[in-house]
Parts: C-alpha cells; structure tokens; sequence
C-alpha cells in the first residue's frame, strides 16, 4: 500500500519473534509490568513512550507476551488511558504548529498546502475513530479550537 500524500511505497518494517510468549530470560511477573505500566501512566506518558521506555529502561521486550494485553488496553483497565487516541493527537499538535508557522511566514505557500494534507489526515482519522466509537460521535476537528485540545 502507497503512503497517502507521498509517492513512496516503502514496506519496511520490523519483524516480530514468530513465538508469542514471553522470553525465558526475562523474569518480571505479569503484575509488575502493568504496575510499570500504570506508574509510567500517572508520570504523564503516551502509551508508545511507555513502550519505549519498557523496553530500554527495563528490559521488557513485547508488553502483549507478557501480560497477554496491549499497553493501551492495559491503560484503558485503570481509567488512565488519553482522551482521543495519540496519532489523531499528534496530527492536531502538527497542525497547530504549521499554522503558527503560518502567522509569522504568510507567503509560505508550501507550507499551506501542507497544510491542507495534514487536515484532510485529520479529517479522515476522525471519521474512522467515529465509526469505531473512539472519539465521541459529536467530535469535529477545528483549527480555531485546535490548540485546546492539546493542551
């Protein structure tokens, strides 16, 4: 599958270990992940700097080998989880940032039109997390109330 506003059509990735359990050398129970999980949570982080942090800080390798869940499910157990999902949250906060980008350079005519892409990616996640009743139905992007919802 093609990138949507890019003409590459780059398929690397990384592969995950075929067997699904847990690794003999790692020797953290099922508890003390998700209390990890949950104290990384209260600290402020996303659910993929949890991840990160798992895995480099604490030598946790797949936390779904582990516990048996995702981290975001685990999250969403405890009432910790954010309230809309963090790749939509992350095209708003590049939003924003073009747009102030924009106040100060108005002849950038590039960046407008990135603009445009970015919006239109926002637009298209919001519809599917709509249908997947992530977000609330009555959830409608907008670059005037933008900055808000990353604060």
């Amino acid at each position: 599958m093609g990138r949507m506003h890019a003409p590459g059509k780059g398929i690397s990735s990384s592969a995950l270990p075929y067997r699904r359990t847990p690794p003999s050398w790692l020797k953290t129970t099922h508890e003390e992940v998700v209390e990890h999980i949950v104290k990384l949570a209260r600290k402020g982080l996303t659910p993929s700097q949890i991840g990160v942090t798992l895995r480099d800080s604490h030598g946790i390798p797949q936390v779904r080998f582990v516990t048996g869940n995702k981290i975001l499910r685990i999250l969403k157990t405890h009432g910790l989880a954010p309230a809309i999902p963090e790749d939509l949250y992350h095209l708003i906060k590049k939003a924003v940032a073009v747009r102030k980008h924009l106040e100060v350079n108005r002849k950038d005519k590039d960046s407008k039109f990135r603009l445009i892409l970015i919006e239109s990616r926002i637009h298209r996640l919001a519809r599917y997390y709509k249908t997947k009743q992530v977000v609330q139905p009555n959830f409608k992007y907008d670059a005037a109330t933008a900055s808000t919802l990353i604060a």
